[in-house]
């Protein structure tokens, strides 16, 4: 029997015990946290079996991907490529609209979001090119335009829709690059390039909301002479609307979203308790109601108050349910999980005798601690909102399987990735 399990949960223990540990705590956590969802299905037990059912598939995914040999993961780059930048388009052209976001490709049975798969099919391709690149001193001074022009492709049309996910990816870009060896003259160029361009659009969106500031008398003016015109033209009225509809999906129809919450995280303002607008700012509120009544050991599994009140708290803000319901001592519990998970991925990154799997699983360690660090940092109030979810723990569809795949990769690096110290080609589980 114990030779039938070890035969499943084969790789790293450390890996296996840590995706246990957040697989728990998501399904204690997201029960608690769909009261919502509960009362609206009129079913107890529908969210969670339903979350269940989607981690009991992405478990499959991770054991059949962890039996794949890593090496052979490169066959797959050019199809995963492919289908990510058709499923990216496809949404930009007449994806499925969700919280003001068109990132959903909505095949009727299920939906799903094209970016999760980019995101791994991203990183699986810089690891390839940092790989096939290397030199004795380091990667290839052509690796890197290589790697801007592939994640241009993927990440601008992302980063329309969903900028967080954009920069995150982004980021692991960068961090893969410095990791794989890309001369620091190349990697110094680009910050100075990335630091004047976010400058500038944070200097733009100041200016922008200054202007609507000052044009708000304007504004008003205008809908009134747009309310009298209608009693005299109900067809010129259809046309401003169409117009209106028309310029609400344009292509940087997310823009005003990004700036007021930038806006609203910098821009601090004392208010005083009794002035504080529960409706307009449910997240922010509720988030830090349900942090500063947590306590050292938090209400307990399943007692927490906020959750009903909290917008996204099985997915987006989870993690102050958590702080809640676990107090400090879960909430540094949960950090530290990932923080083992970054650590051992590099302890068999470093094992690794071939580059290409030791920066893949590198790009997907990163990728899931960096977004939990997100997730965490919004919902203790350290980051503007980004609506990440919190990897292997947040009530998700297509995130959650992706993640359990990563997670397989991962496996998949730590059993059949040749050691710098064996002479043999071959690992044996």
């Amino acid at each position: 029997m114990s030779k039938k399990i070890n035969n499943i949960f084969k790789g790293d223990k450390v890996i296996w015990m840590v995706f246990f540990f957040l697989f728990i705590i998501s399904i204690v956590e997201v029960y608690s946290a769909s009261s919502s969802l509960s009362y609206k299905s009129r079913g107890y037990m529908g969210p969670i079996i339903r979350h269940f059912s989607i981690f009991a598939v992405g478990w499959l995914c991770t054991v059949i991907v962890m039996n794949i040999r890593c090496q052979y993961y490169k066959i797959a780059t050019p199809i995963l490529l492919g289908l990510s930048i058709i499923g990216l388009l496809w949404v930009l052209i007449m994806g499925s609209t969700i919280n003001e976001g068109s990132r959903w490709i909505d095949l009727g049975v299920f939906q799903f979001q094209p970016s999760e798969i980019a995101k791994g099919s991203l990183i699986l391709a810089v690891a390839q090119i940092l790989s096939a690149m290397q030199t004795e001193n380091g990667a290839d001074k052509k690796a890197m335009p290589y790697i801007l022009i592939m994640s241009a492709c993927l990440i601008l049309p992302i980063g329309l829709e969903n900028l967080s996910t954009a920069a995150l990816l982004f980021t692991v870009v960068v961090i893969m690059m410095f990791i794989g060896r890309v001369p620091m003259s190349q990697l110094g160029k680009l910050f100075g390039f990335c630091t004047i361009a976010i400058a500038l659009i944070i200097g733009g969106m100041f200016l922008a909301a200054a202007a609507d500031k000052s044009e708000s008398s304007d504004t008003a003016q205008a809908d009134n002479q747009e309310v009298i015109a209608e009693a005299y033209s109900n067809e010129a009225t259809d046309a401003a609307k169409v117009a209106s509809k028309k310029k609400s999906r344009s292509i940087l129809h997310r823009a005003k979203t990004w700036r007021n919450r930038l806006n609203k995280f910098l821009v601090k303002t004392e208010v005083a308790p009794d002035d504080y607008n529960l409706d307009s700012l449910a997240q922010e509120g509720h988030s830090s109601i349900a942090i500063a009544s947590s306590g050292i050991t938090g209400r307990g599994p399943g007692n927490s108050v906020e959750r009903d009140f909290l917008p996204q708290a099985y997915s987006d803000f989870i993690y102050a349910i958590i702080i809640e319901e676990m107090g400090l001592g879960g909430a540094i519990f949960v950090a530290f999980l990932y923080v083992i998970l970054l650590f051992r991925v590099g302890r068999i990154a470093n094992r690794c005798e071939n580059t290409f799997p030791a920066l893949l699983s590198m790009g997907l360690a990163l990728l899931l601690a960096l977004q939990a660090l997100i997730n965490m940092m919004v919902a203790v109030g350290l980051a503007p909102v980004t609506g990440q979810p919190l990897p292997l723990i947040s009530r998700g569809g297509t995130s959650t399987i992706i993640n359990c795949i990563y997670i397989g990769a991962i496996l998949s690096v730590s059993l059949w990735a040749k050691k710098k110290d064996e002479d043999t080609a071959s690992v044996t589980g």
